[in-house]
């Protein structure tokens, strides 16, 4: 499975990389620190997955999720945050996640 990070904390994002990258059935494919790089990451690199931090700065998480699943159908959305608010996990499922990790 192909998945791209997006999340704008570098240290966040390398660390899920080193954790994705020991499964033999997942490839990182990319990495986006924002919801606009998310964008043109995915449209560039049409991953499986995109793994969404829900709180970055710039264009929206929920925006840049719309925007995915309805250029690129078949996309999955997984949103992680720390968040456990029901609001913030209906917000995502609105935005065209498949899920939500805390």
């Amino acid at each position: 499975m192909r998945c791209l990070i997006v999340d704008d904390h570098t240290l966040f994002r390398e660390g899920l990389r080193r954790v994705l990258e020991s499964e033999s059935d997942l490839q990182v494919v990319g990495e986006a620190r924002d919801g606009g790089e998310a964008i043109e990451q995915a449209r560039r690199l049409s991953p499986d997955v995109v793994l969404m931090d829900i709180g970055m700065p710039g264009l929206s998480s929920f925006e840049a999720s719309r925007r995915i699943t309805r250029e690129l159908p078949g996309r999955r959305i997984i949103f992680l945050t720390m968040y456990e608010d029901e609001e913030y996990m209906l917000q995502c499922l609105d935005a065209g996640a498949s899920g939500y990790i805390l």
